[in-house]
């Protein structure tokens, strides 16, 4: 039999303390949320593997190195109501659970929004509601956050998610540039979403988050 509660302790000594997550509460929901329990059953093996997961649908379940530095750079508060784009079965969302008063998970495909909620009930996760909605919409009326997660990469993150954030809120987004992926952490000031550069990562881009193409002659 797999034992998974080793293999999450070394994904976490190898692939997430060594890249500088240091905040306690981010190591302490990596070591405690099974990321087995929120992949296909076909995938649970490689479920601890530096890489990321494919979820069907265009989603994936972010390596541990990515998701975990995004969650270290929204320094996400015990208080905090937080948005997670592009949850795919749940992952995400259960681990910035443990750090924060709520989370609203949103997936756009009604069956893996359906999937996630079992998948997080079924690990006593109770502070988090999946609602299946069009991510590039984010989710206003359970707004405003202070934080906003989105998982996947995106060309441009839409004004109406940005919209949905709380003077001095944080979001999360990695951006495609070309064949690169850059992850930017952005901090609401004076209603504006100031962005810095945290690190390069990889993920598939999101549909509805590609930047519009202008006609050429």
């Amino acid at each position: 039999m797999t034992d998974f509660a080793a293999r999450r302790t070394m994904m976490v000594d190898t692939q997430v303390r060594p890249n500088d997550v240091t905040k306690f509460p981010v190591i302490e929901a990596m070591l405690a949320i099974p990321r087995e329990e929120f992949v296909p059953a076909s995938r649970r093996a490689v479920a601890y593997t530096g890489e990321n997961i494919d979820l069907g649908n265009g989603r994936v379940m972010l390596e541990a190195r990515t998701i975990s530095k995004m969650i270290d750079g929204l320094n996400i508060q015990p208080t905090d109501l937080v948005l997670d784009v592009a949850c795919g079965l749940g992952y995400g969302a259960a681990v910035i659970a443990r750090m924060s008063e709520a989370v609203v998970a949103i997936e756009e495909d009604a069956e893996m929004a359906a999937e996630a909620e079992k998948r997080l009930a079924d690990n006593a996760v109770f502070n988090v509601a999946v609602l299946q909605a069009e991510l590039a919409q984010g989710c206003p009326k359970q707004g405003p956050y202070d934080a906003i997660l989105v998982e996947g990469a995106v060309e441009e993150v839409p004004p109406a998610i940005l919209e949905q954030l709380k003077e001095g809120g944080r979001i999360a987004a990695l951006f495609m540039e070309g064949s690169l992926g850059v992850v930017r952490i952005g901090h609401v000031v004076n209603g504006r979403v100031n962005w810095r550069y945290a690190f390069n990562a990889h993920a598939p881009l999101l549909q509805g988050f590609a930047k519009e193409r202008g006609f050429s002659l």
